[in-house]
């Protein structure tokens, strides 16, 4: 099989573009970050924040392996272009297959956060939910003395 130049040029416009996602993901983990941070200082809810932190710290890695992998899936693109260029085919095919690797395991890692990401959620959406609990007050309100309230919820 023999490329050509377009055929690695195909994946510039793919690879900017989730780039771009990535760094958008990036820089809203940024800000998260940001105002965890603030809110520890605050002294407010150290336990949970500590979680989410841990979390976001993840989260960040995961984040930097999809990037560096984008990039380097991008770099290998623009080398095979350039063994094109100088009719070097063989290397460009083992070049191109090496970019379609790099952005495959940038996919798989960006799926990898993505569950993180939605699991996360799910558990402060949890958090809330408890709080809107109908029962939430009916339970408590069958507490009896020397009894725990947290026993009672459980049931």
């Amino acid at each position: 099989m023999e490329i050509s130049i377009n055929t690695p040029a195909l994946l510039f416009p793919a690879i900017s573009l989730l780039l771009l996602a990535y760094t958008n993901r990036f820089l809203a983990i940024a800000n998260l970050v940001r105002k965890l941070h603030d809110e520890y200082t605050e002294q407010r809810n150290q336990k949970g924040l500590l979680l989410q932190l841990r979390s976001l710290r993840k989260r960040l890695k995961y984040i930097r392996f999809m990037q560096g992998s984008g990039v380097f899936s991008f770099l290998l693109c623009v080398a095979c272009m350039y063994s094109i260029y100088n009719s070097w085919l063989m290397a460009a095919n083992f070049i191109f297959a090496l970019s379609l690797i790099s952005l495959l395991i940038s996919l798989v890692v960006s799926l990898a956060e993505i569950w993180i990401s939605t699991n996360a959620l799910e558990l402060l959406l949890g958090d809330v939910e408890e709080l809107t609990d109908e029962n939430f007050l009916q339970k408590f309100l069958r507490f009896k003395p020397g009894e725990d309230p947290a026993e009672k919820k459980e049931e």
